[in-house]
């Protein structure tokens, strides 16, 4: 198979994806929701303001993906992982912080969380990240 053929497949399989978007800043919201409209077509079907917020809409969107943020209101990103992962496990969890060095890798595991990328390394590895785990459900 050729390799544009695969990406053609992955893209595919990636674009009818539901995203969930967890961050108390509204400009991150923003920027990476509109970021992922045009970079991919991926459908955001929610953002939460907080973590109370994030385990509510997980429960009533049922996205594919959710991007939590570490540090928000109420309750960590972590912990939004931790409980969400209980009820939704089929959900894959994407921790996008400022704060990677705050969270050990062995933190993350335990809170099922698939994987933790640094706001400074940019949106693009951020996307990098969203393909790789979209294209492994």
């Amino acid at each position: 198979m050729s390799e544009s053929l695969v990406s053609t497949e992955i893209q595919s399989a990636i674009v009818s994806k539901r995203i969930l978007i967890a961050d108390d800043s509204e400009i991150v919201r923003s920027v990476v929701r509109r970021f992922l409209r045009h970079k991919i077509g991926l459908e955001v079907c929610g953002e939460a303001v907080d973590g109370l917020d994030a385990i509510g809409k997980a429960k009533d969107l049922k996205p594919d993906l959710i991007l939590v943020d570490f540090r928000m209101p109420n309750l960590n990103g972590v912990e939004v992982a931790s409980i969400i992962k209980k009820e939704l496990p089929h959900v894959r969890i994407i921790l996008f912080t400022l704060f990677e060095n705050q969270v050990p890798k062995t933190m993350a595991t335990a809170a099922h969380i698939d994987v933790v990328v640094s706001k400074p390394d940019g949106i693009n590895k951020l996307l990098e990240s969203i393909q790789d785990v979209l294209a492994t459900t």
